[in-house]
């Protein structure tokens, strides 16, 4: 098959944990890990990132309150390790038109905004300045994001600042379900091949962290997991109708994701013919070649974005709030 360049892919992944191989996981509640990686400048050139810190958070849900407050626990201890309570803009990167692409806009919304109150006096203890400002996208704006920031930080001179985004994917596990944060900045747009000016310490001239949630796949990498997915469901098929168990616990009951089973070379072979000798980026390749010409290679996401979204938000803007202003935290306890 004719190799392919797998550079110039119009969706490519925007999470670390799908571009470099040596991350290691930790379980730090039952079903929520957290990868902590330093990404080296040498590193950095093979998986086309930026070299920096990265904290990557996976789950599984955060619709249950308890699941939701167990994540949020994880989330704060995270943020605790690049945030303090200073002179702080946040910015929501996003297009509010775009259910999938709301993220940043919505986490904006439910900040809360200190610094108009220095006009009055100081702030009470507890409480930092915080300022907001959401850009919109270049399409509708017809301005530069990072040009708009430069001059508003340069108004406002930020000790620090968060941008919130959602990202693109590349396997259906991660949609919705990780967190990714990052102090080295963000190229808005790149996850889904609309890349902008990125905005980084580099070009802001204070410190940036990069808060974003994968909210998008893209049809290639839909159809590729469904023929892993399927090989897997086969193989454990194979193995569970073989004990006991299965005479009473239905399969449809049993998460064969879950299931420690290996999948058959042979198997492979004789289920998918000559599609199974190829290796899963060869698939990725080859069903990039089928869709990408006709334009189907659609941006896909989940039935039930708008209910996660605003999850998503709250649980970040939540999150934040309690850093950047340790007095609300406080009056919950």
């Amino acid at each position: 098959m004719r190799e392919i360049d797998l550079k110039n892919f119009k969706i490519r992944t925007d999470l670390i944990t799908e571009s470099v191989t040596n991350l290691k996981r930790k379980e730090v509640k039952e079903g929520i890990f957290v990868s902590n990686l330093y990404l080296e400048e040498k590193e950095a050139k093979k998986s086309l990132k930026k070299p920096g810190n990265y904290t990557t958070i996976e789950f599984t849900d955060i619709t249950d309150i308890d699941n939701f407050l167990e994540v949020k626990k994880v989330l704060k201890s995270c943020l605790k390790d690049f945030i303090q309570s200073k002179k702080t803009l946040l910015i929501g990167l996003g297009n509010q038109k775009s259910t999938p692409d709301v993220l940043g806009p919505k986490t904006i919304d439910e900040i809360v905004v200190t610094s108009y109150l220095e006009a009055f006096g100081s702030l009470e203890e507890g409480f930092s300045s915080t300022a907001v400002f959401k850009p919109g996208v270049t399409g509708e704006t017809g301005l530069e994001t990072s040009n708009v920031l430069k001059s508003i930080v340069t108004s406002f001179h930020p000790d620090q600042v968060i941008v919130i985004d959602a990202l693109a994917s590349k396997s259906l596990d991660r949609v919705c379900k990780t967190i990714q944060i990052t102090d080295t900045g963000i190229e808005p747009g790149s996850g889904v091949g609309n890349k902008r000016s990125e905005i980084s310490s580099h070009t802001l001239g204070v410190p940036v962290l990069a808060i974003g949630i994968p909210t998008v796949v893209d049809a290639v990498s839909v159809v590729s997991d469904t023929i892993t997915y399927l090989m897997k469901q086969y193989s454990f098929q194979k193995k569970f109708l073989q004990t006991k168990k299965s005479k009473l616990v239905p399969t449809t009951q049993v998460n064969y994701l879950k299931e420690d089973v290996p999948v058959d070379k042979e198997d492979k072979e004789k289920v998918l013919g000559m599609l199974g000798t190829l290796e899963e980026e060869e698939i990725k390749q080859l069903f990039y070649e089928v869709l990408t010409p006709i334009g189907y290679n659609l941006m896909v996401t989940p039935k039930e974005i708008d209910f996660t979204v605003q999850k998503l938000a709250h649980l970040l803007a939540s999150s934040l709030n309690e850093i950047l202003h340790p007095k609300l935290e406080e009056s919950k306890e």
